[in-house]
């Protein structure tokens, strides 16, 4: 039966974000994902003043804890929840976090939830995880040769140029634009300017991905706190509100190959429940592993329509003092994919910005943020997505 399900759920009243921590990237590590998980774990709940024992919900993202999950980790960490949850939605993971979280600690099921994604990268870990990344690549795509993300994205964006007129100078101001954003974030893996010129002539990798259209695997973790407003307040630290969220899975399944995600089913609900509109947002954070999707997104969000994503980057800026600041702690492509924490790494930037507490990244009167997530790749599309809008104290 279809209905407008944004009028029959339950908002978020009440439920806050806070303590936003990064343990900063390492290329590589020999550490295990669990180290980086416990410290972003450790982080988060000293920013808070939460002892470990206070804990009572933890909800845990990541590639390369396997064998391990969150079950794992309780014992391995010393903890007690009476709440507890393992997100596999890689990109799309941090909002899935949020939602899941808000509602145990809405309904009494948790008082604070420590949600945390960290991934180790030892030198042949990607290596290893393509491999065995999900049923469909062990059976239909890695044994041909298409083994991972840099063919698959390279056909979706060859498609969508195709359909859009889009050129790869297009994909290079998002990637510009990250990297001068990424300058100003001491935690990010890139340190260096990049021109266009410098994207145009970068290496190809598969054609129409260049150098720069890739992100970097690195070790990393990524948290934050989900907790009553009351108790924010109590504590003393900045939190930001819960306005509204989406999620859907297998979105469009008979659209031969993706030229769109869930969020285009979602966006009213997304918008209507924040009672927001594009205009009223300060920042967007992409879920960014490749520019194309990052385009998609710009549509599927409402920014503009279908097709003129091309068009929308050329008419703005997206850098962090730009008309459009967009992924503005330099996004995956210039800050590093720590595995499932490259669907946390905008959220938490997103919690800083709307507290003002982002330091060198801030942007200027940032109030209202949204973030988006996008997940699990099988060749042709990606299978998770997700969307939140939060805003500051003030708002």
């Amino acid at each position: 039966m279809a209905r407008s399900s944004s009028s029959r759920r339950l908002g978020y009243d009440g439920i806050v974000l806070a303590a936003p921590v990064t343990v900063p990237y390492q290329r590589f590590s020999k550490e295990t994902a669990h180290w980086w998980i416990a410290r972003a774990l450790r982080q988060t709940l000293k920013a808070a003043g939460v002892a470990p024992r206070d804990l009572d919900g933890f909800s845990v993202s990541s590639f390369t804890l396997f064998p391990d999950t969150a079950v794992g980790l309780t014992q391995h960490l010393g903890l007690t929840p009476r709440w507890l949850d393992h997100i596999p939605m890689g990109g799309a993971s941090g909002v899935a976090a949020v939602r899941r979280a808000a509602r145990a600690v809405q309904a009494g099921d948790a008082d604070i939830v420590a949600c945390v994604s960290g991934d180790t990268n030892h030198v042949d870990s990607f290596r290893r995880m393509l491999s065995s990344f999900s049923r469909f690549a062990q059976d239909a795509s890695y044994p041909y040769g298409a083994g991972g993300p840099n063919a698959c994205f390279a056909l979706l964006t060859d498609h969508y140029m195709n359909a859009y007129g889009a050129r790869r100078e297009d994909f290079g101001r998002i990637c510009v634009a990250q990297r001068d954003n990424a300058l100003k974030n001491p935690h990010a893996i890139m340190k260096t300017p990049l021109t266009l010129d410098q994207y145009m002539g970068a290496r190809m990798i598969s054609d129409p991905i260049a150098l720069f259209d890739c992100v970097m695997p690195v070790s990393g973790a990524e948290a934050f706190l989900v907790m009553r407003e009351v108790d924010a307040r109590a504590a003393g630290i900045p939190f930001a509100r819960i306005r509204s969220t989406i999620e859907r899975h297998n979105a469009f399944p008979d659209d031969p190959i993706q030229m769109r995600g869930g969020w285009a089913m979602d966006i009213d609900e997304l918008y209507a429940m924040a009672d927001a509109k594009p205009d009223d947002i300060d920042l967007l954070q992409t879920y960014d592993d490749y520019p194309v999707i990052s385009m998609m997104q710009l549509e599927d969000l409402g920014f503009c329509k279908k097709g003129e994503g091309p068009e929308f980057v050329r008419a703005h800026d997206l850098t962090i003092a730009g008309d459009f600041p967009h992924n503005v702690s330099g996004g995956q492509l210039s800050a590093g994919q720590a595995g499932a924490a490259g669907g946390f790494i905008g959220l938490v930037e997103a919690i800083r910005q709307v507290t003002g507490t982002a330091g060198p990244t801030q942007v200027k009167d940032a109030t209202t943020a949204m973030v988006s997530g996008f997940g699990m790749i099988n060749f042709d599309r990606g299978v998770c997505s997700g969307a939140t809008i939060i805003s500051g104290d003030a708002q």
